[in-house]
């Protein structure tokens, strides 16, 4: 897990990723997917080139914004296969709002 970072209910949280080889070339690793766990609920799972959301920048660079709709934390991981597999997972907190 990299750095947790804190917001506030309702904000969007930007997910992104960087797929880069053993060398560090950027490079796009194949069948791309974004799996978001909130705090509630089930696991939602982004496939690029099926799901809209799941947006390439450019070469190996994807992101995917997610609105905050419960306080708690927030997961998500990015996997590439085929042509180079590769995973990264992140954690975000949201704080509930002190006007509930």
């Amino acid at each position: 897990m990299s750095t947790i970072n804190l917001y506030d209910l309702g904000d969007l949280i930007r997910c992104s990723v960087t797929f880069q080889t053993a060398a560090g070339t950027v490079n796009d690793p194949g069948v791309i997917t974004c799996k978001i766990k909130p705090p509630v609920g089930d696991i939602e799972i982004y496939v690029y080139g099926t799901d809209a959301e799941l947006i390439k920048d450019s070469t190996g660079i994807y992101h995917l914004d997610v609105l905050t709709t419960a306080s708690g934390r927030w997961r998500y991981r990015f996997e590439g296969s085929v042509s180079g597999q590769a995973a990264s997972e992140h954690e975000s907190v949201v704080q509930p709002s002190g006007f509930d």
